[in-house]
């Protein structure tokens, strides 16, 4: 679950994105695997799902960095934080996210997705867990 107030808009990088409303400041502690409400789907529930859903899933979903068994999906607006080859928040963490550097107000929150995908992330294809 995010941690800092943000709001989701147009983004220039890829469809919406998720923008910080309130200044950041390096080191504070953004993102937080909850698993009260972030939802962790077993691969087969996943791959066993088609058009709409799947199509979704494949958006917004990752691979559980700490069981292959599973994906994640994100409850909230951090699903639709969008890449960048030098973000502004750490993912390195499958459990935590962190602001690399003081992110303003109105900048938009971005991570490396290829921390998510054992063979790296093709920003170009398609995006499947």
């Amino acid at each position: 679950m995010l941690l800092v107030d943000v709001y989701l808009d147009k983004s220039p990088i890829q469809g919406i994105g998720v923008f910080a409303k309130k200044h950041i400041p390096r080191g504070t502690l953004v993102w937080k695997l909850d698993p009260r409400f972030d939802r962790l789907i077993e691969v087969d529930t996943y791959e066993g799902e088609t058009g709409p859903v799947k199509g979704y899933l494949d958006r917004y979903s990752y691979p559980d960095r700490r069981n292959p068994g599973y994906i994640v999906f994100e409850a909230d607006d951090a699903r639709y934080m969008n890449h960048a080859d030098e973000p502004n928040c750490d993912v390195s963490s499958p459990e935590e996210t962190y602001a690399l550097r003081d992110i303003t107000p109105g900048e938009e929150l971005t991570c490396d997705y290829n921390h998510f995908f054992e063979t790296g992330f093709d920003f170009l294809g398609d995006r499947h867990p």
